[in-house]
């Protein structure tokens, strides 16, 4: 095995305890560090790919905006941060739990099923065939998206 199986085996290991923790726990600030943990795995993970781009997205809008905001909410809104008996069920813990392992199994037969495992580099970054593409053939859409944008924002008195 080489260094970068190793490293990626130890990110999944870390990411799958960690998504865990996210929804077997009780306490909602728990929940929400843990998926801080969890979005910084997969971003670890897609750095690991090669895609700098959505790493870095994925660090700066759920990460730096969505579990802040969640946090802010929670804390003004002065949830309660221990254990809740009505957020417990324990009679459909097996139907979900009976599912969601259908659910991976089936992912996981297409995943192992739909790739041959070959890995293509091709030239360039991902941020940069991403620029390319955004400002060649999509730039007039992309602008017609940012203009739209920008004018909702814009309040009317």
């Amino acid at each position: 095995m080489e260094i970068y199986e190793i490293v990626t085996y130890f990110t999944l290991l870390l990411l799958l305890f960690s998504a865990a923790r996210v929804v077997t726990t009780s306490n909602v600030i728990h929940a929400a560090i843990s998926l801080v943990f969890t979005l910084a795995l997969t971003a670890t993970l897609f750095l690991l790919l090669s895609t700098q781009f959505v790493a870095l997205v994925l660090v700066l809008v759920y990460i730096g905006a969505v579990v802040v905001l969640f946090l802010f909410g929670v804390m003004i809104t002065r949830a309660p941060l221990g254990k809740n008996a009505e957020l417990d069920n324990d009679k459909n813990k097996l139907i979900g739990a009976s599912i969601s392992g259908s659910i991976f199994l089936l992912f996981s037969y297409i995943l192992v099923n739909g790739f041959d495992g070959e890995i293509v580099i091709t030239s360039g970054s991902s941020t940069e065939l991403l620029g390319e593409i955004l400002l060649s053939r999509f730039v007039f859409p992309f602008e017609i998206d940012l203009l739209s944008q920008s004018l909702l924002q814009v309040k009317l008195f």
